[in-house]
């Protein structure tokens, strides 16, 4: 079984998403004023990649956005079969932790009203539903 990581840090989701091509986006009209809106990537081969309503957006303006709500990043970096995998979900750490409240492989959160990037990656792993 694949198995899913999350993360906060910068870098590495920034690893994760161009060694797969993927541009970081905004899905257009839910953005106000010069904040973005819901952050989405772009993958070269997705059906969805010539839709009109992503528009790109620069990595300081998608961190930002990113930080601001306190995402974190779930993702996988192989399928099951072992092929690069595209999947990924930006997350409220809270939501994970109440998802997977009560089992040994749920996701902690810090609690931490703190809205700034905590630069670390989570070790604890779940095994994907995708």
């Amino acid at each position: 079984m694949a198995l899913s990581k999350t993360t906060r840090d910068h870098d590495e989701i920034r690893r994760w998403a161009e060694e797969r091509g993927a541009i970081p986006s905004e899905v257009a009209s839910t953005e106000n004023a010069d904040e973005p809106g819901i952050l989405r990537f772009q993958f070269p081969d997705a059906p969805n990649r010539n839709d009109d309503k992503l528009k790109e957006i620069s990595w300081e303006a998608f961190f930002e956005k990113f930080d601001e709500n306190g995402l974190e990043l779930l993702y996988q970096e192989e399928t099951a079969e072992g092929a690069q995998s595209n999947f990924n979900k930006l997350i409220y750490p809270e939501h994970a932790s109440a998802r997977h409240s009560g089992s040994s492989s749920g996701h902690s959160s810090s609690g931490s009203s703190s809205k700034k990037k905590s630069n670390r990656t989570s070790s604890s792993r779940k095994k994907s539903a995708a």
